[in-house]
């Protein structure tokens, strides 16, 4: 039958694998699985995981790919990841390739995600761009002058954590004011949280029951539906997205910004805000190429 490479996405509380052909990169199955910060645990259900993914398609396992969350070193150790604290320290890579006898690379998810949008995805036509994964944090990945930018520990793309306000609120990290603070979708849940509390979103507190019930798929369903203050809400998140992307563009030169992660279900409400707000916020925006804004 063929040859197949499994990539999987380690977060928090599951595992999300897929099973992709090699030679046509179709994905034929997908699975998934419980996760776990326990480093030996974690070994044994992924084993299992791309073991049954491998029965089930016929085809012989020729490598597998791990994307986690965090500083996940080149050598296969995660230094530490926020949704897996647990698994500090420990050799997930080197483990999971002994169990399964095939070769397993191991890298930050969002870097993982912006090689495949690279290879088979939005970025594949372009030479320097970032992708942003909004999500319950921001991570961030860069193919930079037509090569993947992993730098010297494999660490590369922590902008999620690039303080934009130093005398911001505190983060769960301890940091003051970092991007992700302003800009993920924990940030949307707030925003649509203060703005439900204030009585500046009474549709979205009709939808959710109650203004503590609001979240950031009432601020999506509104904008959705062009409701005036989800829209003024969405707008006001994406001036923040767009805030530290511009002082990407500034440091990389950037052309081209995916945007992935849960909130890219949003669509072109999102993608056009920040947009929008990029192109006002870039210093020296008229002089430059306008930086395309795509979803993943």
């Amino acid at each position: 039958v063929g040859q197949a490479v499994i990539g999987i996405d380690v977060g928090g509380t599951k595992a999300l694998a897929v099973t992709v052909e090699v030679g046509t990169n179709k994905v034929v199955d997908r699975e998934a699985s419980p996760s776990s910060d326990d480093g030996p645990t974690l070994v044994d259900t992924l084993a299992n995981l791309v073991a049954r993914l491998g029965a089930r398609t016929g085809r012989e396992v020729a490598a597998v790919g791990l994307g986690v969350a965090g500083l996940a070193h080149q050598s296969g150790v995660v230094h530490y990841s926020p949704n897996l604290p647990g698994l500090g320290g420990f050799p997930i890579g080197p483990e999971l390739q002994e169990a399964l006898g095939v070769p397993v690379v191991v890298g930050n998810d969002a870097t993982a995600g912006t090689f495949a949008e690279w290879r088979l995805g939005a970025g594949q036509d372009a030479d320097n761009f970032a992708m942003v994964t909004l999500g319950t944090g921001i991570g961030t990945g860069f193919v930079v002058d037509g090569r993947l930018l992993r730098g010297a520990s494999g660490f590369a793309g922590e902008s999620g954590h690039m303080v934009v306000d130093v005398d911001g609120p505190s983060h769960r990290t301890g940091q003051r004011g970092p991007w992700e603070y302003f800009a993920s979708g924990t940030a949307l849940d707030r925003l649509g949280r203060k703005a439900a509390t204030s009585g500046e979103f009474p549709w979205g507190v009709a939808k959710a029951g109650g203004a503590d019930a609001v979240t950031s798929q009432h601020v999506a369903a509104g904008a959705a539906e062009e409701e005036e203050d989800a829209l003024r809400i969405l707008d006001g998140f994406c001036r923040e997205v767009s805030q530290g992307l511009a002082n990407l563009v500034l440091v990389l030169d950037l052309e081209l910004v995916v945007i992935g992660g849960g909130l890219c279900s949003i669509g072109e409400p999102l993608r056009a805000g920040v947009e929008h707000w990029l192109l006002e916020l870039l210093l020296g925006s008229e002089y430059r190429p306008a930086v395309r804004v795509v979803l993943a």
